[in-house]
């Protein structure tokens, strides 16, 4: 039989998405040594523990899935919110490839979480080449104790990663394993000009399109964005504490209409997710889900928590020809600037992220599609 660790190598080349050059890391660097010993599946929520299950925990532990490494930042009395977790190998490879890393290089790592991402560019690049930050203490001294025990030492800082690490910049690459809604500019001016941005960047509504920027001479950096990855907001980039808890007003003259849009006209559809969520700034969706299993009904909630304006988006399949059921409370109306958005994203021939760029200076960043002449956001 093969061993897991061997199989989860070889099948990652096999398909064709582990790079060459970091075979030797994937190989070399055993997966299991920085998950938990109770392994939450990030998809499906199953979970395998070690002591009542070796055999099975070592399996999944090498399947081609993320793994909760944290929820809810470690309080145990929180909703279950993930906070922390390792990619999918896959996922994983992915980033590496397109981070082009080479020896010599120095690259800064935002987001250690269980510290294999550091291990793997500590074997290609060497440990004194790595610096890894991890806002969370508990979660980097963890880190720092895996990697130790694999046999890696590279700086791991205990700090808030969205402000880099001078000590030890400039940096060839800078790669977040965490979203931001926007880059940091600290990791623009900690960069070598010529030098590499990759981080998953999102709106209220996707989260997982990963950024790939190049550093310019003076002070910017402009890039593409290169597909979906797995992974978990920065801390600072979350939803507001509490914003789906709080409750607004009965209001008399909310607006109750229907809708005709399906759940994967928008639910189901990363690429129209994005794109909906690009064009609706400050506006945070959340989806829930009928609580027994196999029911197919759902709720998308809309909130804007400036206006506290608020949409509710009652989805039963059962009631396809007529509709699904839309409320609207407060100044702004959430579903009718979405329904207008997704308009305008499926006459603009619904574009996937890969068609959209991110250009970032110290004043202000922008999002265009194909070029900078379509500016679709701006922030300051």
């Amino acid at each position: 039989m093969i061993p897991p660790h061997r199989r989860m190598v070889e099948d990652l080349a096999e398909r064709g998405v582990l790079p060459s050059d970091w075979h030797a890391a994937f190989a070399a660097v055993p997966r299991h040594l920085f998950l938990p010993d109770v392994i939450i599946d990030a998809g499906t929520g199953g979970h395998v523990d070690r002591e009542v299950d070796e055999r099975g925990w070592l399996e999944a532990a090498y399947a081609d899935a993320p793994v909760l490494t944290q929820v809810d930042g470690g309080d145990r009395r929180g909703p279950g919110e993930p906070t922390s977790s390792a990619p999918a190998p896959s996922a994983l490879a992915g980033v590496m490839r397109h981070l082009r890393a080479v020896p010599g290089m120095r690259v800064l790592e935002v987001g250690t979480g269980s510290g294999y991402g550091a291990a793997l560019l500590s074997h290609l690049l060497g440990d004194d080449a790595v610096v890894s930050v991890e806002i969370d203490f508990e979660l980097a001294e963890r880190a720092r104790i895996s990697l130790m025990g694999a046999g890696f030492t590279p700086l791991v800082v205990g700090g808030d990663g969205m402000q880099g690490w001078a000590g030890r910049a400039p940096y060839d690459r800078v790669v977040s394993g965490v979203a931001v809604r926007r880059v940091p500019y600290a990791w623009v001016a900690q960069s070598r000009p010529g030098g590499r941005i990759l981080t998953p960047w999102g709106d209220a509504f996707h989260h997982g399109v990963l950024a790939d920027l190049v550093v310019g001479a003076r002070g910017t950096a402009r890039g593409r964005f290169v597909g979906h990855t797995d992974c978990v907001w920065a801390r600072a980039d979350r939803a507001p504490g509490r914003l789906w808890e709080a409750r607004p007003r009965p209001e008399p003259d909310h607006a109750a209409t229907r809708t005709r849009l399906r759940p994967e006209d928008l639910v189901g559809d990363r690429d129209a997710a994005f794109a909906v969520g690009l064009q609706m700034p400050g506006v945070y969706r959340r989806v829930r889900r009928a609580r027994e299993r196999g029911d197919p009904r759902l709720t998308v909630q809309l909130v804007d928590p400036v206006t506290w304006s608020r949409a509710s988006w009652h989805v039963d399949p059962g009631h396809g020809e007529s509709g699904h059921e839309v409320r609207q409370h407060g100044p702004r109306r959430l579903f009718t600037e979405l329904e207008a958005a997704h308009l305008r994203w499926v006459e603009a021939g619904r574009p996937a992220p890969t068609r959209f760029g991110l250009t970032v200076s110290a004043e202000r960043q922008l999002v265009w599609l194909d070029d900078e002449d379509s500016v679709l956001a701006s922030s300051g």
